[in-house]
Parts: C-alpha cells; structure tokens; sequence
C-alpha cells in the first residue's frame, strides 16, 4: 500500500515514525514550508522533514497544496492512501480525491466533539474528563468526515495542553498502525458523524488566554492548562502584562472567600500567592511579568514587594 504522508507540528512525528518502523511503502513526505524561527530569525524546517531526510524520504513542501503543480506532483506518486495528521493546510476536493483508496486523518478529540484547530486546548479549557482521537475518512467538511475508530483518554487534573498532546500523539500513531491494517484487509467500517452532537475548537488567539478573574477558580485553572504554552494564560498587574504558568486551586465550595475578585488575599515568604476568584481561590506557583524571566511565585514575591490587598486586573489601569 503506497502512502503520501501529510504532517506539519510534533503531534504528527510518531505516527511517521510507527509507519518508518514498520516497513510501510512512504513514497512521499508533504509539510510545511521552511520559515524563519525565534529571535535570529534562522531558516528553520519542520520536525517531520527532519525525520524524513533521516529515512531518506521524498519531502515536498508546497506552499500552496492545491495548486495546479502540487496535484499534479501528488498524482505522479500514484497513491493508494493519504494519511494525514496535523499538516497546516486544507485539502481541496480534488487533492482528497488522488488517493486508490481515501483520504485518512486522525483528529485529536472524540469527533463529533471539538472540531476545528485547537481540540486539545478547548477540552481542557472546557473541563473535560474525557478526549481521544479519531481516525477517520477526510471529506471536504471541516473534521465532519466519517470515522474509522477511536481511542479514549482520560484527561488527568494535572495535565496541560502541552503535556495531553504529548500522550495523544503516541497514541495516535498506535491508532493509525490500527486502522491501516484493516484497510489492508478491507475489514473496516465508516461511521457517519452525528452533526447535531458537533461542538467546535477553534484555534486559540492572544485574547482566549485573558483571565477574568470572575470567574470560579476551576475555570481559571483549566484555562492556565489549557492554555499553556499558547498562547498563555494572562492577567495584568500595575499596568504590566503578567503570564500564569503554574496554580491550583484552594477553596473549594463552601469556602467563604474574603476579597474581591482579583485581590490578593495571602503572601508568605514561602511562595504563596493567593488570590481571590468569583468562586474559590487560585494559589499562583509559577509566573512571568512582561520584560523579565519565568520565575517561581517564591521569587516574584521577593522582586516585586506583593503584599495583600495588590490587585490583578482584567484590563490594565491607564
């Protein structure tokens, strides 16, 4: 079976790696673009480009996947299967169609649930105990396609975004090695997606990462989980932009909060910075004001002379 594989970020890196591993037939590798990264603004390429030249692969790297050239080059590599995964770009129905057999991806959520760019983030963001993956047919309907199977996975109340996404790749790449084999034997089934269930994750802005601190205090949490590493749960203090990387939460229903929400109702040398949110209190471990390193809560406190009363803000006071 002759596979055209279709990846752009790390989520996609070990199920290239499972498909290297495991002898299938990879006549082409289809990623980004090169891009200029970090402060030097130094060329740099895709984790699954570098995994390619390691296996000696053919890379192609269109910055349009739909043009004219691009499906003429796709169609030359007479392709039974498209196995696609975090790639960047959407596929047109014409390039969808160029595959013997279909077009497969695996989307990071339990399709129908949490459709769009961003499934990881918004199922921590929305509290879910549950996510998974889905390896399903592509069609030209965002992640609507039908599905082939599914994997679950429990989201702990430690995890972040980062960390679920790690676990959620590997997984995939059991998932996908699952599924190819019962296209191989033509023992698979398409189950059609129930649209009325459909929910959406759409891919995060600067803005989503803002703290209201009216909020509960669990809602708060998940969104410094869920937002970490981008783009970063964010508030401000005097004037400053100020990132949260690291909190639980303390007190629970039936807590009786004193202080607005906002109010930094506890400070101990030991690093504790407590502050109160509509319902709870969020304990802040590990922070960044903007200008200046991450830093431990313990350190912060040292600097900035934080004292009960102080006030993180929604908006920055002018």
């Amino acid at each position: 079976m002759n596979i055209v594989f279709f990846g752009s970020s790390h989520f996609a890196q070990p199920s290239l790696t499972a498909l290297i591993t495991n002898g299938y037939e990879i006549s082409g590798i289809v990623t980004q673009p090169d891009k200029k990264k970090g402060r030097g603004l130094v060329v740099g390429s895709t984790l699954i480009k570098e995994t390619a030249i390691g296996a000696d692969l053919k890379i192609f790297q269109p910055a349009n996947i739909n043009s004219a050239e691009s499906i003429k080059t796709l169609k030359d590599l007479v392709p039974d299967l498209f196995v696609v995964l975090a790639y960047g770009q959407i596929l047109s129905k014409d390039v969808l169609n160029i595959p013997r057999i279909m077009s497969i991806n695996i989307h990071a959520s339990l399709l129908p649930l949490f459709r769009g760019a961003a499934p990881i983030n918004w199922a921590i963001i929305k509290d879910e105990k549950l996510t998974g993956n889905t390896l399903m047919k592509i069609i030209p309907r965002m992640d609507a396609g039908p599905s082939i199977l599914q994997k679950k996975r429990e989201i702990l109340d430690t995890d972040t975004a980062v960390s679920l996404e790690e676990k959620l790749s590997q997984d995939a790449a059991g998932l996908l090695l699952e599924g190819l084999k019962l296209i191989e034997t033509k023992k698979y089934k398409l189950i059609p997606q129930d649209d009325k269930k459909a929910t959406f994750a759409p891919k995060l802005k600067k803005e989503n990462g803002l703290i209201n601190w009216n909020k509960s205090a669990r809602e708060i949490y998940n969104l410094i989980r869920g937002c970490f590493n981008w783009p970063g749960a964010f508030t401000y203090y005097k004037g400053k932009l100020l990132k949260i990387y690291k909190a639980k939460v303390v007190g629970l229903s039936g807590y009786r909060v004193i202080g607005a929400p906002g109010e930094i109702t506890q400070v101990s040398k030991e690093g504790s910075i407590v502050v109160a949110a509509g319902k709870g209190s969020l304990a802040i471990e590990e922070l960044q004001i903007e200008g200046k390193k991450r830093m431990a809560a313990r350190e912060f406190i040292l600097g900035y002379r934080i004292v009960v009363g102080n006030k993180f803000e929604y908006f920055p006071k002018i």
